[in-house]
């Protein structure tokens, strides 16, 4: 039995525990997110981080999720590499499991992040960080006045787009079909930005080099002709959308249409009175390590006081 667990280990999950763990809570972090689930989240996968502040020369992704941990670690927070297979919050307290353990709790913090959606092209985890990236505002700054491509049509593409077009020399579009599904206002911003331009009707076939260990050419396939042809840039960003991850807690809590976990606005609170939600398992707006860090804390402080109340 333990007073608090913490489902996640990326900037939410450790923030959620430090702040667990000088209010004494003893919090238990278990790391993996999902089955298969990287501990540390989608930093660590991310080789420089430049606009976390407090690191004004830049750290490796992975070094950051390390030095969370051990500050997480110092008060307290024990750490379970495991991931959580099944829930169950009809009863209290709240039962999880493990592949080996069953685990109860009074109060849980869903801190399980989500994962981008890739292109599932032999060559794109080879380029991650060498030239391949799911978030121009993490990565962006890296290409400045050089040549890049964006792959989406929807809102989020266009954002991304429209970013970099404030870095970069110039910056391509490559949508499957003639038109945006963005909404008008951001479809017509992007389109009369001088700096983009667009390649309709194509697909990303191919990215090269990875035997270089970098990326120099995208091959785009006719969607209509099957014709390919190159495209010369040194980045590519993939901006098809994120995946949370909560197919575990399907039934269990409250789930918006597009997959995220609902919070009371706000605040990091569920349906589910001592179940919290923070990081990008509940936030799809703007997904970076700051805000998931901020309602970590955020979370830890509710379920503090929600544990205080039952006592």
């Amino acid at each position: 039995m333990h007073k608090l667990i913490i489902v996640g280990s990326g900037p939410a999950g450790h923030t959620a525990a430090i702040y667990a763990g000088r209010a004494n809570l003893k919090p238990v972090c278990i790391e993996g997110v999902v089955r298969g689930g990287v501990a540390g989240g989608q930093l660590m996968i991310t080789t420089d981080v430049e606009n976390y502040p407090g690191y004004p020369e830049s750290i490796a992704g992975p070094k950051m999720m390390e030095l969370f941990k051990q500050q997480a670690a110092r008060f307290g927070t024990e750490f379970i590499s495991a991931d959580v297979e099944r829930v169950d919050f009809t009863q209290h307290p709240f039962r999880l499991w493990t592949d080996a353990h069953e685990f109860q709790a009074h109060a849980v913090i869903i801190a399980t992040g989500a994962s981008a959606r890739w292109l599932g092209l032999p060559g794109e985890q080879a380029l991650q960080n060498r030239g391949v990236s799911a978030c121009a505002t993490c990565d962006g700054y890296f290409f400045r006045n050089q040549d890049v491509a964006v792959v989406g049509g929807g809102d989020t593409a266009m954002e991304e787009a429209l970013y970099l077009a404030g870095l970069c020399s110039s910056v391509t579009v490559i949508h499957r079909r003639e038109d945006l599904r963005a909404s008008k206002i951001m479809a017509k911003r992007a389109l009369a930005h001088p700096k983009i331009r667009f390649e309709w009707n194509a697909e990303v076939a191919d990215v090269k080099d990875p035997d270089k260990g970098e990326l120099n050419t995208v091959v785009l396939r006719d969607v209509k002709t099957g014709a390919l042809r190159d495209l010369r840039v040194t980045g590519l960003f993939i901006a098809i959308g994120h995946v949370p991850n909560t197919d575990l807690f399907k039934g269990q809590v409250t789930l918006h249409d597009n997959g995220y976990i609902a919070t009371v606005p706000g605040s990091t609170r569920t349906n589910i009175e001592g179940v919290f939600a923070c990081g990008d398992v509940q936030d799809h707006v703007y997904r970076q390590a700051v805000t998931a860090a901020g309602t970590g804390c955020m979370a830890a402080i509710e379920a503090e006081r929600w544990l205080a109340t039952r006592e």
